[in-house]
């Protein structure tokens, strides 16, 4: 991991709500500028809630949300605008437009959001997807192409605006083994070639205990973290039943059945 002199992201007693709903409370935590970053937990504990409201898709309740020191929380529109231009998002599934090339796909946050030319768009997205192991799949549209193939198109549409910090949501949900495992060197790479800092959502015990520099673990009991650390140390060291139902449910299957 390359050395860090500031974290990237900051939270600070957040509060997330859905309606009258409190889903996580008093969440605190930070991500270094360049790491590996897991939020991880069971079904039902607020994964994909923690992470719709640090990209700003859902309001805070109470807390505070920095990037690289800028408050997100309490930033005006505007200023909310040009922090999400250094964010890319990488959706369960992909969530690629299925009417449109993977070109096409991975050029949409380029018109959004830049004055480019259409030929320096093009350019920009013959390079994202080549990044992504994707040249010469340009033409293709999601449907034509594997479902480890649109993730990694979906990657190269995160990639397209050069951000600071990408997010993901369960990027290895409904891949098989090999090809989740392919992902994540994918995701290493761009992480060691670009220092971009990850922020990635996963239940994929595989993912987590391989490539997570840290992560924190959410819990349904306690409405927020119940541990947080580099997860082989979590498992190796944590005497709290939660934890290692979590990251070792094996283990604890065998031991319960233990005479």
């Amino acid at each position: 991991m390359p050395t860090v002199t500031e974290n990237a992201i900051e939270v600070q007693g957040l509060e997330c709500r859905q309606g009258e709903r409190t889903i996580l409370h008093d969440v605190t935590f930070s991500v270094a500028r360049g790491e590996l970053f897991f939020v991880i937990g069971g079904s039902g504990c607020g994964k994909s809630t923690l992470l719709k409201h640090l990209i700003g898709l859902l309001p805070v309740a109470a807390g505070r949300i920095a990037y690289f020191g800028r408050d997100f929380t309490t930033a005006d529109a505007a200023a909310r605008r040009e922090m999400q231009k250094g964010f890319g998002v990488s959706y369960q599934y992909g969530a690629l437009w299925s009417s449109m090339t993977l070109a096409e796909n991975v050029a949409l946050p380029l018109q959004e959001y830049t004055a480019l030319t259409a030929a320096e768009r093009s350019e920009i997205v013959h390079w994202k997807l080549a990044q992504v192991g994707l040249s010469g799949c340009e033409n293709q549209f999601p449907s034509e192409v594997s479902g480890g193939m649109r993730k990694r198109a979906a990657i190269a549409r995160a990639l397209a605006l050069d951000p600071q910090i990408i997010f993901f949501d369960e990027p290895a949900a409904g891949l098989d083994p090999i090809t989740s495992r392919s992902l994540d060197r994918l995701i290493l790479e761009i992480r060691d070639n670009l220092h971009t800092t990850m922020v990635i959502v996963s239940h994929e015990l595989q993912s987590i205990l391989g490539i997570a520099d840290r992560a924190i673990l959410l819990h349904r009991d306690v409405q927020g973290i119940l541990a947080e650390g580099a997860p082989r140390r979590l498992l190796a060291e944590s005497t709290d039943p939660r934890v290692r139902e979590f990251l070792a449910p094996e283990d604890v299957v065998s031991a319960s059945n233990q005479p």
